[in-house]
C-alpha cells in the first residue's frame, strides 16, 4: 500500500461538481503540489489548482485534506471538488497521474484498503457494496445495518465464545494432569456452552434466506398455457410495453424480466414461454427454460384464462390467478384480473407484496449473502459433531472441531483466508469507492 491512489468518486458525464478522491502516503504532498499547500485538516478551502508540470491553471476548486488513520481508508486522504466539466476532470486526472508514487485506483481499492487497514471488516465492506446497489427502501435499510456492523458484531461474539471453548478443550488436552482439569475428557459445562452456541447459530440460519432474497429480489414467475395472458399481465404490472403481446401461441420464447418496487420490496417479474407439448425446437427450448425458472422461483403465478386449465407446476410455491375475466361472466374463486381493464390488479399487487414481505422481512435479516451462510453452515457442522460426542468426549477431536468452527466464523468478517473473496468482492465495486 505504498502507492497513492486517485480516482473520480462521483459519476461520469456533465455535472455541476466532480469529486476526485486521493488516498495514500503522498496524498498531502500531491495536494500541496496542485494547490500550493494543504488546507487545515478536515476543512473545505477554495484554492486555485495548477498543473505542477508547467503552472497552468486547471480550475478553481474546493479541496479538503484528511490525515490518517481516522479516515475512510485508514490512511491520508484528500478530495478535490471540481467544476463538473469533462475537460476539467480529464486535465486534473492527467496531472495527478504524473505525480510520483501515484496511480489510478481500480474498482473498490479505497474500500479494500479500509479493510486491510482495519477500518471495517469484510462483512461491513459488503454492506458498502449493497448500499451502493440498493434500489428499494428495504434494500437500503438492510445494507445500512450490514455497514453498521449488525452481522459483524454478532459473529464476533460467537467467535469469542468459540475461542473460549477452544481454550477449555485444549486445557483438557494439554494439562490433563492438573487437579482442576477433568481427566475423563470434556466436562458437561463445556458441552452445554457449545450446545447453546450451536443453537444460536442454527436459529440465525433458519431465517428462510430472507436477507439473500431482499438483496437479490423476490422472484415471481408468470406461468401458464400459451395465450393465458402472461405477457399482457406483465406489461400491465410494469406499466410499460416490456413484452411482445400477440394472439399467436408461442410468441414468448425466452424469459423477460421486469423489476418492481413494491413499497420498498424488490420484486422481479419473469414472463416465460407458454407451457404446452410442441415439436418446434426453439419453442421447446423456451419451455424447458420456463420449467427451470419455475423450479427456482420464490413464487409462481399460475395464470388460467377462461376455459383454460391450471398448469402443472410440481411443488413450486404457487398463487392461482384467473386472467381475462372481462371476457367471461363465469364466477371464479380467488384472484381474478383483467390486464385490459385493470380489474383486480390492485388486489394482485397486494398479494404479491404480502408474499414478498413474508419471504424477505423488512431489512432486519442478519445473513445477507450466500458466503455468510456457507461459512456459518460449516461452523454449525463442526459444533454438531462436537456436541454429538457429549461430555467425556475426546479433547483432541473437540479441539479440532472448535478450531475449524473458529476459522469458519473468522471467514465471515475476513479475518482468515479470504484473499480470493477480496478479489471477487472488490472487482464488483465502483472505481472511486
Amino acid at each position: 500500500m505504498a502507492e497513492t491512489l486517485f480516482a473520480p468518486a462521483s459519476g461520469f458525464g456533465r455535472a455541476a461538481v466532480a469529486v476526485l478522491r486521493i488516498s495514500g502516503p503522498e496524498a498531502g504532498a500531491v495536494l500541496a503540489a496542485l494547490a500550493g499547500s494543504p488546507p487545515s485538516p478536515r476543512r473545505l478551502s477554495l484554492r486555485t489548482l495548477r498543473d505542477p508540470a508547467d503552472g497552468t491553471v486547471l480550475d478553481r476548486a474546493l479541496i479538503a485534506f484528511f490525515p490518517g488513520p481516522e479516515t475512510y481508508s485508514g490512511e491520508d486522504m484528500a478530495e478535490l471538488h471540481l467544476h463538473g466539466g469533462l475537460a476539467v476532470r480529464a486535465r486534473v486526472l492527467a496531472a495527478l497521474s504524473r505525480q510520483p508514487g501515484c496511480r489510478p485506483a481500480g474498482p473498490g481499492e479505497f474500500t479494500r484498503r479500509a479493510v486491510l487497514n482495519g477500518r471495517m471488516d469484510l462483512a461491513e465492506a459488503e454492506g458498502v457494496a449493497d448500499l451502493i446497489d440498493a434500489e428499494t427502501e428495504g434494500q437500503r435499510r438492510q445494507a445500512l445495518r450490514q455497514l453498521e456492523g449488525a452481522l459483524s458484531r454478532q459473529v464476533a461474539a460467537w467467535r469469542d465464545e468459540a475461542i473460549d471453548l477452544l481454550a477449555g478443550a485444549e486445557a483438557a488436552l494439554d494439562f490433563s494432569d492438573e487437579g482442576d482439569v477433568d481427566e475423563d475428557g470434556l466436562d458437561a459445562a463445556l458441552i452445554g456452552r457449545a450446545t447453546t452456541l450451536r443453537d444460536a447459530i442454527a436459529a440465525a440460519l433458519a431465517d428462510g434466506r430472507r436477507g439473500e432474497r431482499l438483496r437479490d429480489g423476490f422472484w415471481v414467475v408468470l406461468a401458464g398455457e400459451p395465450n393465458a395472458g402472461k405477457s399482457t399481465l406483465l406489461n400491465a404490472l410494469a406499466r410499460r410495453e416490456a413484452a411482445i403481446v400477440s394472439e399467436i401461441p408461442g410468441t414468448t420464447r425466452d424469459a423477460i424480466e421486469v423489476r418492481l418496487d413494491l413499497e420498498g420490496l424488490p420484486v422481479v417479474l419473469v414472463d416465460t414461454a407458454g407451457l404446452r407439448d410442441t415439436e418446434e425446437a426453439v419453442e421447446a427450448e423456451g419451455i424447458r427454460r420456463s420449467r427451470a425458472r419455475i423450479a427456482e422461483a420464490d413464487l409462481v403465478l399460475a395464470l388460467v384464462q377462461p376455459g383454460g386449465v391450471a398448469p402443472d407446476l410440481g411443488a413450486a410455491p404457487t398463487l392461482l390467478v384467473h386472467t381475462k375475466v372481462d371476457l367471461s361472466a363465469e364466477p371464479v374463486e380467488g384472484l381474478a384480473v383483467s390486464a385490459r381493464t385493470g380489474e383486480g390488479l390492485t388486489a394482485l399487487l397486494d398479494a404479491l407484496r404480502e408474499r414478498a414481505e413474508a419471504g424477505m422481512g423488512e431489512g432486519d435479516a442478519l445473513i445477507t449473502r450466500a458466503r455468510h451462510r456457507e461459512a456459518l453452515d460449516r461452523c454449525l457442522d463442526h459444533l454438531d459433531r462436537l456436541c454429538a460426542g457429549g461430555a467425556g468426549g475426546l479433547p483432541e477431536l473437540a479441539a479440532e472441531d472448535l478450531r475449524l468452527a473458529v476459522r469458519a466464523l473468522g471467514e465471515v468478517g475476513g479475518h482468515v483466508g479470504v484473499e480470493d473473496v477480496l478479489d471477487r468482492l472488490f472487482a464488483g465495486f465502483c472505481i472511486g469507492k
